[in-house]
């Protein structure tokens, strides 16, 4: 399906330098903050207190974040849990409270505002569990990273799966420093969506690379250069990519203005990826695969290629 076809091919390749300069910059400014900034983690990872409140009409969620505030707590996390009547308040650790101290507390300043709320439940979540949180999902953007590694180098050749990954960290580097550099809250719900991204900007990735082995075997590219080839492949990919992220972010854009503060992190982090994903497809993938070196001879077999400039067929 395409809503628009372009005739004439984007020189891409010729901006390329000038695009891995922009790139380079903004990840080392990435780096640079997480290494002097670090991450502003959220109670799923450093611990603290969980607390489950019910109250008998549909909770105000802003007027429970302005009373928990009261406390000392400006950035709890407050979501409804269920139904609109419960609500879920997790508070980070606070010295020299204790969790049975510090929920008591919450439940005397909610009932200056509402007389009916009522406690359900309340979970210490400590430090240590945090961490193994944390833990485990660095394990699993590893297992992300090399299960795209061996996936692009079986079904294409190295070269673009080194490519790849590459441009894939760097999506993930820029989401996470860019949530350093605001400080933004970093919870489980943004972990999963980093994740979320690796899949997705891999999958335009396979796209491009896949039009790219396809144009050299295509008789019509036999003797045009790669950076010609990448431009003509890239240019025929522009309609699915704009019909494809288009309305993957108008999803987004839908959950990070009306999703409320619980999701708007994780569309936050969404979008960001979005966006990156597609620039790291386009300016920082494909110019890898030409800086490595790839030739028709890595991806179309001597005797096709051969069989392919005798008969004009597209192998």
């Amino acid at each position: 399906m395409e809503i628009f076809r372009i005739k004439k091919d984007i020189p891409f390749m010729r901006y390329a330098r000038m695009f891995n300069v922009i790139s380079l910059i903004t990840f080392f400014v990435a780096v640079g903050s997480l290494a002097t900034k670090g991450l502003n983690f959220g109670v799923d990872f450093t611990g603290g207190t969980v607390m489950e409140v019910s109250y008998p009409q549909p909770a105000q969620l802003d007027r429970i974040r302005a009373s928990v505030a009261t406390l000392g707590f400006t950035e709890a996390a407050v979501q409804n849990f269920g139904t609109s009547r419960d609500v879920l308040i997790r508070l980070p650790v606070k010295e020299g409270v204790t969790s049975a101290k510090l929920s008591e507390q919450v439940l005397e300043v909610l009932r200056k505002d509402e007389a009916g709320v009522e406690m359900r439940r309340v979970e210490f979540v400590g430090p240590q569990v945090g961490r193994e949180l944390f833990e485990s999902g660095a394990l699993a953007l590893l297992f992300v990273c090399l299960g795209i590694v061996a996936y692009l180098a079986l079904r294409f050749e190295w070269k673009f799966g080194l490519a790849a990954i590459i441009a894939n960290l760097h999506d993930v580097i820029i989401i996470v420093g860019v949530f350093s550099i605001f400080q933004w809250e970093f919870s489980l719900p943004v972990l999963a969506a980093v994740l979320a991204i690796l899949g997705y900007s891999v999958n335009e990735s396979v796209v491009v690379f896949d039009r790219v082995r396809e144009c050299f075997r295509s008789r019509k590219y036999r003797h045009a250069k790669v950076p010609e080839v990448l431009d003509a492949a890239i240019t025929q990919t522009m309609s699915r990519t704009v019909i494809t992220h288009f309305s993957t972010q108008l999803m987004v854009l839908a959950m990070l203005l009306f999703g409320g503060e619980t999701l708007f992190h994780f569309a936050l982090a969404l979008t960001i990826g979005i966006l990156f994903g597609i620039y790291s497809s386009v300016l920082v993938a494909s110019p890898i695969v030409m800086y490595l070196g790839v030739s028709r001879d890595d991806l179309v077999r001597p005797e096709a290629a051969q069989k392919a400039g005798e008969d004009g067929a597209v192998v």
